[in-house]
């Protein structure tokens, strides 16, 4: 067991969780790897990135069925309650295909409920949420302040018992099947995080409305919303009022450990089709895999997916322990992200012009992966924030 400067231990994973783990992987590999296919080729077509109902209707069933719905839900919500650290060791294998299914619910709204929700919104949204029977997104980006949060506009005004919302939200992902959406919202005269309120409006509220849809690289879409006059009822408060941007910032953290979970999985396939080509690929009399470039590339690859995992591994013990891992998160994200964008072109390059192709799953990874340096905060904006807190002393 490893210790950080900190004290906090970083444990290996329980017997029973790396059971989940190998579990999770034999379906990525048995139920996921398989429709890669025809996904790639319905998005090389431009047609939308996605699974059909008929495609995801059975993965739903079938993971209901290995018991993977609601693993890191409370048992008192009929989850399995696993800990962040195993959760994350599930989100690497996921990370390693391309095939777009996610185990309900979404982690990160997941917690940011868990942590603030009142009694009636845990029985109205939390229960049916964790059970994989609704779902939601999160509304926190604006046009003018997508990298900067606490600079939010839209506005929220008591009127009566109700709250009238105006504003528009823009890099919202999943809206168009979401049931409801977590809205942050400016309530109060406070400036940065002071003020900022998380309510939540459900699907079809007047006054809610989906402006337009974006599609994004590596076939990802989100949307811009508008608020105009959007009225909800003070029921509709998340937490507590003028205090929404601690809960927000729990919620990207779980994200941001997610992403460098992700790029971790995506890394390593990467690594692994690098390898074959490697080992199967001749030019002028020489297997790549015998040539020092390549080599380097293998041995830089390996290193950094190990440090990597660490880093999620060690950032995960933290928040278990109730730390503030705002930095590891930080750190996290610019590191995965980067270390899986290099990863991902050797690999491409390792194919040559096969590596160009719509064919293979590494340049929707690699357009993934672009944006996801990105979402969840730009990596210029993260390392501006540890270096703030580092320059503090």
């Amino acid at each position: 067991m490893a210790l950080d400067t900190d004290g906090i231990a970083i444990p290996p994973l329980a017997e029973e969780h790396r059971m989940v783990r190998d579990l999770v992987a034999r379906f990525v590999e048995r139920d996921l790897m398989p429709l890669e296919a025809a996904v790639l080729k319905r998005e090389s077509e431009g047609q939308r990135y996605g699974l059909t109902p008929e495609e995801e209707g059975p993965l739903l069933a079938r993971a209901k069925e290995l018991g993977l719905y609601g693993l890191d839900v409370p048992e008192e919500f009929g989850g399995a309650d696993l800990p962040i650290s195993a959760l994350m060791a599930i989100e690497e294998e996921m990370g390693r295909t391309v095939t777009p299914f996610i185990f309900p619910p979404d982690s990160p709204n997941l917690h940011m409920l868990l942590a603030v929700a009142n009694p009636e919104q845990r029985m109205k949204y939390l229960d049916p949420y964790a059970r994989g029977e609704m779902r939601s997104s999160i509304a926190i980006s604006e046009p003018g302040a997508g990298g900067d949060p606490a600079g939010m506009t839209t506005r929220a005004v008591k009127d009566g018992e109700d709250w009238v919302i105006n504003g528009r939200k823009i890099w919202v992902s999943g809206v168009p099947r979401a049931d409801f959406i977590i809205l942050m919202a400016r309530t109060g005269e406070g400036k940065r995080q002071e003020g900022v309120t998380a309510f939540i409006v459900e699907r079809g509220t007047p006054g809610f409305i989906i402006e337009r849809e974006i599609p994004m690289i590596g076939g990802r879409r989100t949307y811009e919303l508008v608020f105009e006059d959007c009225r909800v009822h003070e029921r509709q408060i998340l937490g507590q009022l003028g205090a929404g941007y601690a809960p927000m910032q729990l919620r990207l953290n779980v994200r941001r450990l997610q992403m460098g979970a992700r790029c971790t999985g995506m890394a390593r396939r990467a690594l692994d089709m690098l390898c074959e080509q490697a080992r199967n690929r001749s030019t002028f009399g020489v297997r790549l895999a015998d040539r020092q470039a390549i080599q380097w590339w293998v041995a830089e690859a390996a290193t950094k997916i190990h440090t990597t995992r660490l880093m999620v591994r060690d950032a995960a013990a933290k928040m278990s322990a109730g730390q503030d891992v705002r930095t590891e998160a930080s750190m996290l994200k610019v590191y995965a992200t980067e270390m899986a964008q290099e990863v991902l072109d050797n690999a491409m390059q390792t194919f040559g012009a096969m590596g160009m192709t719509k064919e293979l799953p590494l340049q929707l990874m690699a357009n993934q992966v672009r944006v996801q340096r990105i979402y969840e905060g730009p990596s210029e904006v993260h390392r501006m924030a540890i270096a703030r807190r580092m320059l503090k002393g």
